[in-house]
């Protein structure tokens, strides 16, 4: 009787392990730099004008400005190993919410990043020291990536919520 009980609270526990993230501050690379770097994080495209203005607003000046999709995947295609769906969506994404920006006058650069938004996010800031970020959702389904972002991040960080008319 104790060999099974002992076996299966050995799983509970590396099973609560491995899903255990650190929690740390998320740190910049930028901190002190004397430009600013806009991150741009796309949950939705952002194709809401009013969403686009605030964003805009943001990226004025002289900023180089990153966007930022992360690949949804699915529950299944996670087990498939199938993540070229969840890709194509993400480029889909950064497609619609470039050529927002772009008619507003942002010019930006595009990547595709993880799938869960804060990893995304802390990745991204290895690569491009971002003195801002800014979190674009459809609605406040990112409210748990949000908070956590808020919490984290030593960069400014803003929450966008746009209205697209197709939800």
């Amino acid at each position: 009787m104790g060999l099974p009980v002992g076996a299966l609270v050995a799983v509970a526990i590396v099973y609560i392990a491995v899903r255990q993230r650190p929690r740390g501050a998320i740190e910049s690379a930028a901190a002190g730099r004397a430009e600013r770097r806009l991150l741009i994080v796309i949950a939705d495209p952002l194709e809401d004008p009013a969403a686009v203005e605030q964003v805009s607003r943001a990226a004025t000046g002289d900023v180089e400005v990153m966007v930022l999709a992360p690949a949804q995947i699915g529950f299944l295609d996670r087990w498939a190993s199938d993540v070229e769906g969840a890709r194509r969506d993400a480029q889909r994404r950064l497609v619609i919410s470039l050529a927002a920006l772009a008619v507003a006058g942002v010019e930006a650069e595009a990547r595709v990043g993880d799938e869960d938004l804060v990893q995304a996010v802390e990745d991204q800031l290895g690569d491009f020291p971002a003195t801002e970020v800014i979190l674009v959702s459809a609605d406040r389904t990112a409210t748990a990536a949000a908070d956590e972002l808020r919490s984290r991040l030593r960069a400014d960080f803003r929450w966008v919520v746009s209205g697209r008319a197709d939800r």
